[in-house]
């Protein structure tokens, strides 16, 4: 259960004690002020006394032995009561000296005092009924609001699934296509002999494609999966960043883009899954190095616990922005020429939360950037 709907039920809990308590209070204070003065002096002017300290449900056995009492014996009523007496812990005697009540009328007067005597305890039950009542329908109109967001958070994550299913099928039928397509030129001989090398050196590229997208898809559904857990330790993220940053330093030269570094030398202490949260910022480095503009510059800066990448690449579009750290998401231009799966980002975000922290993307950044991707998480002092 959530907890916005967990604090609601509480609250609402809490409303419904204070109603029950207060109305049992003001109902005992009716009885003591109003009713109980009205019918102790009604008794006492009709000379009927009541006495026992028996329990509701020994009073409620005991109306019905006053029907039957005007049929029995005198030796069986005694022996009846006496029995009522020590099963229940005492039972209800109703003396009546009036002369004005014999007969059937003293048996139906006795029946209708104890009667009368119920119906004020369950009056006092009243407050407990209607509070019971009225948490029950709350507590049932919030478990169907609950249920209602689940299947309807369930047929997002199916719509989802399915859309992410049709995008792997896509990013992967591509290069198939293309491998099926040199292979058979290669084995059926019809390519020319200055081609056999390019057709070679494509479809490595193309596979090496299909196994970079089909890790990626599993680190993906890995994260998702309710049983994995992070192997957090203590460690330095200033020196994680270095080093992620100075495994790609060969590749953002070859595509001649200068790495801006703003890394301080000191330490910076935080609990992490070092291959974990070294993959998360391996992602944001290697979609700089994609999407980022040949020639220009990568600015790496690490500052109060926030990890900042920022490129002089193509403005992502807002509308696109929005929906940046889905699986597959990228535009048109992005499928057909870089490359990228949409799955990277996808993977850091979710390792970075999993960290306590968050990831965003922000379309003003400074300078000549044209978007950085900022990745924060609490100071541990």
């Amino acid at each position: 259960m959530k907890k916005t709907a967990k604090w609601y039920l509480i609250q609402r809990f809490l409303v419904v004690l204070f109603c029950v308590y207060w109305g049992g209070e003001f109902i005992d204070f009716l009885y003591r002020k109003a009713l109980a003065p009205v019918v102790m002096a009604f008794l006492e002017s009709q000379k009927i006394t009541i006495t026992g300290n028996g329990s509701v449900f020994a009073w409620m056995l005991q109306v019905l032995f006053y029907i039957l009492a005007g049929f029995l014996p005198p030796a069986t009523r005694e022996w009846i009561q006496l029995r009522i007496d020590m099963a229940l812990g005492g039972g209800m005697a109703i003396e009546v000296n009036s002369p004005l009540y014999n007969g059937i009328w003293g048996v139906a007067l006795r029946i209708l005092i104890i009667s009368g005597i119920i119906a004020i305890f369950l009056v006092r039950l009243l407050p407990y009924a209607v509070g019971a009542f009225y948490y029950s329908k709350v507590v049932t109109k919030q478990f169907d609001a609950l249920l209602a967001e689940e299947k309807e958070q369930k047929l997002l994550a199916d719509k989802k699934r399915n859309l992410l299913l049709s995008d792997i099928a896509h990013d992967i039928k591509t290069p198939i296509t293309t491998i099926c397509g040199y292979s058979r030129a290669l084995s059926e001989g019809v390519a020319q002999e200055e081609k056999r090398q390019l057709y070679l050196e494509m479809i490595y590229a193309k596979a090496m494609r299909m196994d970079e997208l089909i890790t990626l898809l599993f680190e993906y559904v890995k994260l998702e999966s309710e049983g994995f857990v992070l192997h957090r330790q203590q460690g330095d993220f200033a020196e994680l960043v270095r080093k992620m940053t100075a495994l790609l330093y060969a590749d953002f030269e070859e595509k001649e883009i200068t790495v801006v570094m703003e890394v301080a030398e000191e330490k910076m202490p935080l609990e992490m899954d070092e291959l974990q949260l070294g993959r998360a910022v391996t992602n944001l480095l290697t979609n700089a190095l994609r999407y980022g503009k040949e020639g220009g510059r990568v600015l790496v800066r690490l500052s109060d616990y926030e990890l900042t990448v920022a490129d002089e690449g193509k403005p992502i579009d807002p509308a696109l922005a929005a929906h940046i750290f889905e699986p597959f998401t990228r535009g048109d231009s992005a499928r057909s020429t870089k490359g990228g799966s949409g799955l990277g980002l996808g993977i850091a975000k979710k390792i970075v939360e999993m960290h306590g922290g968050s990831l965003l993307l922000n379309l003003n950044a400074e300078g000549t950037y044209t978007k950085a991707f900022q990745m924060r998480f609490p100071d541990p002092a």
